[in-house]
């Protein structure tokens, strides 16, 4: 990765009238014009959706997560506590205010379930020209799901993000 000179934009979330999902519709739920993507799923890499088993989506978090098991998945990692779908909408409202910060990603299986998550947090320095550091958090797979390779894909998937943003290092 390279240091950019100038702070990158992050490229705007595509419009709340769909979802994309390995570069398909996702028709699973009728998606809310507050259901919008976290970030721009320009962002994913081509290679990781190509290299995911059948049937299985990785896509920017959307606020609909909450009803499709993300929460759970993140207990099989730690504590998580009793979150309210309220609580959760606030939460997700400011780290969606934050987009240029907050890089969340899920995998899906073939019901549209989150199966996996993992998160880019983008630090922004002083030093080596105003750059960026990446630091990838999170990752959690479900206990069902260990072993088919998804937390690594979600790393590489969260690592081609932070290149693309401008991350010199992650």
């Amino acid at each position: 990765m390279t240091n950019a000179d100038t702070t990158p934009t992050a490229p705007v979330a595509p419009t709340k009238q769909t979802a994309m999902t390995n570069n398909n519709i996702d028709n699973n739920t009728p998606l809310a014009t507050d259901d919008a993507p976290l970030f721009s799923s320009d962002l994913i890499s081509p290679e990781i959706i190509s290299i995911l088993p059948t049937d299985y989506t990785i896509r920017p978090m959307r606020r609909s997560d909450f009803h499709r098991g993300y929460l759970d998945v993140l207990r099989v990692l730690t504590t998580v506590g009793d979150i309210t779908e309220d609580q959760w909408d606030k939460r997700f409202d400011w780290i969606s205010s934050r987009n240029d910060e907050y890089y969340m990603l899920v995998v899906c299986d073939g019901s549209g379930r989150v199966v996996g998550t993992g998160s880019l947090i983008v630090e922004r320095k002083f030093i080596h020209a105003l750059g960026m550091v990446g630091h990838i958090e999170d990752i959690a797979v479900e206990q069902g799901q260990q072993g088919k390779k998804l937390g690594l894909r979600i790393i590489q998937a969260l690592d081609y993000v932070a290149c693309h943003v401008g991350c010199y290092k992650v």
